[in-house]
């Protein structure tokens, strides 16, 4: 079981609760130590005094902050864990937004939030609960291992969800960082609705499972290759970038593919609907784009459509359909 890397109170209002925190991924990067070439002599890092060139215990390893060239302030780490808000042991909710503001640009690290103790269970259920009716976030700062953090707090399935953002001004502009950018006349025309035609076509649900992490597998089997002997395939090159002349061609060529997978993709569903007659009005539904599903979602006047993933609106659809068809009856 995990264990928590944080403890402490989440605040709103006057309401607390006691809290962990606890790392919601873990990294599958395949890691390699450092040897000397020739060699399986292992290269090791070492703390080392610049000037007598003698390693230094972690223990006598203070904070110095340059105030002039060569003169430093000295910072002890009981210094810092004295002046942090709340004693670093609270998530101090200041206001409630809609999820959908905050631009992806700013999230940065995950975390699963969970009550310490069953007596805490019931407030810890309610703000969960009424996060994931209204669909809001609660943004909070806090400080965790001598650093603030600026966060937003959100519910997910049976949890609560913390995820670290970045401040204001570590986000930087695009228009002063980037050193080009299209001009408001690029994508007009057929040549955008054709691009629109092409995302449409390439439109599916969110499956995170169907996605891997094909460079890892690779470098595993570069070690295995060489542990046995063997060679291993070199990945073809990248792409050459798109012709502006060529564009059209392109895009009516990756819509003609993305149709003939989707088509076959589709008579493949259709064939597994035969075998399973329960599938009903959702596996008619799922045939369709998200744009589809969401016309019809207008058509048929469902609240909160704008709002709503593809399969969301699959659900959406597939209830009123049973609803009317039961107010008929």
């Amino acid at each position: 079981m995990a264990r928590a890397i944080w403890t402490g109170v989440i605040t709103f209002g006057l309401v607390s609760v006691p809290v962990g925190l606890y790392t919601a991924v873990e990294n599958h990067t395949v890691h390699f130590h450092q040897l000397q070439r020739g060699t399986t002599d292992r290269i090791r890092n070492r703390r080392v005094n610049e000037r007598t060139g003698k390693e230094v215990p972690s223990e006598d390893i203070v904070k110095g902050y340059e105030a002039a060239e060569g003169e430093y302030v000295v910072i002890e780490p009981d210094e810092l864990d004295e002046i942090a808000p709340g004693r670093s042991r609270t998530i101090d909710i200041s206001d409630f937004v809609d999820l959908d503001d905050i631009e992806p640009v700013y999230f940065d690290r995950t975390y699963y939030v969970a009550p310490r103790g069953k007596d805490h269970a019931k407030v810890y259920g309610l703000l969960r609960e009424a996060l994931a009716e209204v669909g809001k976030a609660g943004i909070a700062t806090f400080v965790m291992r001598g650093k603030q953090y600026l966060t937003a707090l959100r519910a997910d399935d049976k949890v609560l969800v913390l995820q670290t953002l970045h401040w204001a001004d570590e986000v930087r502009d695009p228009g002063e960082e980037l050193p080009e950018l299209p001009s408001g006349q690029v994508g007009k025309g057929k040549e955008r609705d054709m691009a629109v035609q092409l995302i449409d076509a390439l439109d599916a649900p969110w499956e995170p499972a169907k996605y891997h992490d094909t460079y890892q597998e690779k470098v595993r089997e570069l070690v295995r290759a060489k542990a046995e002997g063997q060679e291993i395939e070199a990945a073809e090159e990248a792409p050459q970038a798109t012709n502006v002349v060529d564009l059209m061609e392109v895009l009516q060529g990756s819509l003609d593919r993305a149709r003939g997978a989707k088509s076959k993709n589709a008579a493949k569903n259709k064939d597994s609907a035969k075998s399973k007659p329960k599938a009903g009005k959702a596996a008619e539904l799922q045939q369709l784009s998200k744009s589809e599903l969401y016309q019809r979602a207008t058509d048929q006047g469902i609240e909160g459509r704008s709002k709503m993933s593809r399969d969301e609106l699959i659900d959406a659809l597939a209830g009123t359909s049973r609803r009317r068809g039961k107010g008929a009856a």
